[in-house]
């Protein structure tokens, strides 16, 4: 019995880690008030896009895909540095948070963004195919964060940067939301195919970046 109940275990303690997090996005109604909050009209000044695409370092040409973009807010920053020739992955694992980035997109002409329905253990994005993933206020809400590292990684080219901006735990009105700290986030991410490269605060008492290097397979 003892030994049969082992991998039981383990399995429950690694599924469903951000349940508290993702209570708010379990029925249509939920979402849709999420949905109001990622597109508020003050969303410009406090997630400043422009300061963050900056600080992706994309360049014409480059591919980069937006894990978790819900209704696409970040979308028109992304596809302005890649041009013509870049490509924009945009996942979301709910259709409806879809159906409005892509409404979103065709409102601003975007002819170079991409959408894919990944699950909550797999981005889907092409493998070997992406320069930068970015990964906004969204790690927080991954249920199976080493599934989806992993997905991440192999999407990734080779010298390709995954970059995390998520809440600070401490401080944040609610801190059981926030499943682990920026300490132990980057922690989770090195044990998960990748090299922190550097870290720092992004919105000031708020959010964190932390960019990481895919480490080479071994």
């Amino acid at each position: 019995m003892r030994i049969l109940l082992l991998p039981l275990l383990a399995g429950c303690a690694l599924a469903q880690l951000a349940d508290y997090a993702n209570s708010g996005y379990r029925t249509p109604e939920g979402r849709a008030r999420v949905a109001n909050s990622l597109s508020a009209h003050d969303r410009e000044q406090t997630q400043r896009p422009r300061d963050l695409v900056a600080a992706l370092g994309l360049k014409p040409g480059m591919t980069v895909a937006d894990v978790g973009t819900g209704v696409g807010f970040m979308l028109p920053y992304l596809a302005e540095p890649v041009g013509a020739e870049g490509k924009v992955f945009a996942e979301d694992i709910f259709p409806d948070f879809l159906e409005k980035a892509r409404a979103n997109a065709k409102a601003k002409n975007l002819s170079t963004v991409a959408f894919i329905h990944g699950t909550e253990k797999d981005p889907k994005l092409p493998e070997d195919a992406v320069d930068v993933v970015l990964v906004l206020d969204v790690y927080h809400h991954f249920d199976f964060p080493a599934d989806m590292l992993a997905g991440i990684h192999k999407s990734l080219k080779s010298g390709g940067r995954l970059v995390i901006v998520d809440f600070y735990k401490e401080g944040f009105r609610d801190p059981k939301h926030i499943r682990l700290d920026q300490v132990d986030v980057a922690k989770e991410i090195e044990s998960n195919g990748f090299r922190l490269h550097s870290t720092g605060p992004f919105s000031e008492g708020r959010q964190y970046i932390a960019v990481f290097a895919k480490k080479a397979a071994k």
